[in-house]
């Protein structure tokens, strides 16, 4: 489990075919940043850009994790070098500064606008219709990794569009930084929310919604 409160910005700096068929997966050499890596071992979970990665080879200061192909067709900015947000694993006496993050990316999202708005930067991402259902005002959302307050939300025909507010700190130490109109961000609803749709939808064989 991880917090959505990155650690470090790090950069892939490597990116090396696992095989020689369209299926194969990757492997990603990591840089660092500031990640202390001193505690983190072998098979540990780090996020990488919001997606959860197993740590598969680690020197001083960086690491290398494999991505299958499916993780790679579900999710951006893990396919080529690049700036990526980083977290390690939560453990149990840390503090809970964002929200239960799982590092499971449930969809992708496109950046419709980003923009100063005063010291701030205003972020609006449209959503797919299955994870629009999910939002709510001032709930809570995880963009590449990032632990984040929904400000608005606009169903669309074309999906679900919500704004937040980043604030310059967010901003300056996070890869949101890098964002442009168009583009694509990983997306991971609230663990809360999720469990709250399934206690209140109807199951497909027609019994009532558990009460």
């Amino acid at each position: 489990m991880f917090t959505g409160i990155v650690a470090a910005v790090g950069r892939i700096e490597s990116v090396k075919p696992l095989g020689n068929d369209g299926d194969a997966g990757v492997r990603l050499n990591i840089e660092a940043g500031a990640l202390d890596l001193d505690d983190v071992q072998l098979g540990d979970s780090i996020t990488v850009q919001g997606a959860c990665m197993t740590v598969v080879v680690k020197t001083a200061h960086s690491f290398e994790v494999d991505v299958s192909r499916e993780s790679l067709n579900c999710t951006a900015g893990l396919g080529e070098p690049g700036e990526v947000n980083l977290e390690k694993a939560l453990r149990a006496h840390d503090r809970l500064g964002g929200h239960i993050v799982s590092g499971h990316v449930d969809g992708l999202g496109t950046v419709t606008h980003f923009a100063p708005v005063g010291e701030s930067h205003e972020l609006r991402v449209l959503a797919p219709r299955d994870i629009g259902r999910y939002l709510a005002f001032k709930g809570s959302i995880t963009v590449n990794g990032v632990s984040l307050t929904v400000n608005s939300v606009k169903d669309r025909d074309d999906g679900c569009e919500f704004s937040i507010n980043l604030i310059p700190h967010t901003v300056e130490v996070t890869t949101l930084r890098n964002l442009r109109t168009g583009s694509k961000v990983n997306l991971e609803i609230d663990l809360i929310a999720r469990y709250v749709e399934r206690m209140l939808s109807t199951s497909q064989d027609g019994q009532k919604p558990f009460a």
